[in-house]
């Protein structure tokens, strides 16, 4: 759910603005971990797709009515919070891997889309995950496109 407050302190007159002043924006890399901050912190749906296809081909919405009924860790996209929190629960060394290792993935898309029931429409991010033939762990991590994120006003 959108956090208003945090959100409306946020530089810019359109969600693209406003999601570009977070560093996110079409064609970027950023950090795992940090879009989960700004998840958690702005409130704006972040979802990691595992297919390629899926995340450059077709609308989230789509996607979305296509899954509705598969349970979530079945489904080819998740939100990153749930992604992080499964990974933490799953994985102890987790966060000490991000660290040596980040998970850099590529932002696809942005844009707004109702959610639930609601007609009002709410900023997200799409993003596409690494497959772990792509992962070189022997190279200089990559520059990310997100280097800090900005604190939330509550």
């Amino acid at each position: 759910m959108l956090k208003k407050t945090a959100w409306a302190a946020l530089r810019g007159a359109t969600p693209a603005d406003k999601l570009g002043t977070l560093g996110i924006a079409p064609g970027k890399k950023a950090d795992i971990r940090k879009l989960g901050t700004i998840a958690e912190n702005y409130g704006v749906p972040v979802y990691l797709f595992f297919e390629e296809d899926l995340a450059r081909n077709r609308s989230l919405e789509s996607v979305l009515a296509e899954y509705a009924k598969v349970p979530e860790y079945e489904r080819p996209l998740i939100l990153v919070g749930s992604f992080l929190r499964f990974t933490q629960e799953n994985d102890p060394s987790f966060e000490q891997t991000m660290d040596e290792f980040p998970l850099m993935v590529e932002i696809i898309a942005i844009g707004e889309v109702p959610l639930g029931n609601d007609t009002t429409l709410v900023p997200y991010a799409t993003c596409l995950m690494p497959f772990l033939d792509e992962l070189d762990f022997s190279a200089e991590p990559p520059q990310p496109g997100l280097h800090s994120v900005p604190p939330a006003n509550r």
